[in-house]
């Protein structure tokens, strides 16, 4: 099974649980909206209110048949609603304020097998309905055995942008930062290397994503040699990352 399609079953096994998490809120803000205390909310529809309590504070999820009254009570769609907000740990971004973000892009790193080589493939970014926050895949790689795919958080208090996979536990990272005037986004990447055998060696180095739309012809995609007629373009570009501060390669 492919890297893509383990994501793919991630999801679909936590769509009911992203879901459910954006109901508490929809459910707190009709209260505010209404004024209506959670006694007299549960009163009305015949729940507990220690149940109410629970599953408004995460600590267990509120049942079908809890929703259904909550539903006749507050005259509220709870068990279809697609989720707007990003969950916390992803930034709690809302779909409206972060859309800027979405898109197909160029990304441009060193090669693994040769870092004097440029390696270049797809990026897309989409907003996942069924989870409610924005996830990224790769695409046309032309190792695609290694394709990534995953989430993107976007905490406020910093800016920067997290690409992140996890696969059982074993993660990859891209940390980002992004130019407003044009969207092209620079940053690091950590992840494993193949070394010989079966050693696998942690490893960083800069990355580039850049918007398909901002390109003037069709990109190089794989392994750009330094004969190759992209090479000086594609190396200008990913020389920015550290040239120009979006990321520091610290060493003893």
């Amino acid at each position: 099974m492919s890297l893509l399609d383990e994501l793919e079953s991630e999801m679909t096994g936590i769509m009911a649980a992203r879901e459910n998490s954006s109901v508490p809120s929809l459910i707190k803000q009709e209260l505010a909206r209404r004024r209506m205390s959670r006694a007299s909310l549960a009163d009305a529809a015949k729940i507990s209110l220690s149940a109410l309590e629970k599953g408004l504070g995460g600590q267990r999820s509120l049942s079908p048949t809890t929703l259904v009254r909550l539903e006749d009570v507050l005259g509220l769609n709870l068990r279809n609603s697609p989720a707007t907000t990003a969950p916390d740990e992803l930034g709690g971004y809302a779909r409206a304020g972060i859309s800027w973000l979405e898109g197909n892009y160029l990304t441009i790193r060193p090669s693994s097998k040769r870092p004097e080589d440029i390696f270049t493939y797809f990026t897309d970014v989409t907003w996942d309905e069924s989870l409610g926050h924005l996830v990224f895949a790769e695409k046309a790689r032309l190792d695609a055995a290694y394709a990534q795919a995953g989430h993107v958080a976007v905490p406020h208090q910093t800016g920067h942008i997290y690409f992140t996979t996890n696969r059982h536990g074993q993660h990859r990272l891209m940390l980002l930062q992004r130019l407003a005037t044009t969207g092209d986004m620079h940053g690091l990447l950590l992840t494993l290397q193949q070394e010989k055998g079966a050693r696998l060696l942690p490893v960083s180095m800069p990355v580039a994503l850049i918007p398909i739309a901002n390109l003037k012809q069709p990109p190089a995609l794989g392994a750009i040699g330094q004969s190759h007629k992209s090479y000086g373009e594609l190396k200008a570009v990913l020389n920015r990352t550290i040239g120009d501060g979006f990321a520091g390669m610290l060493t003893g």
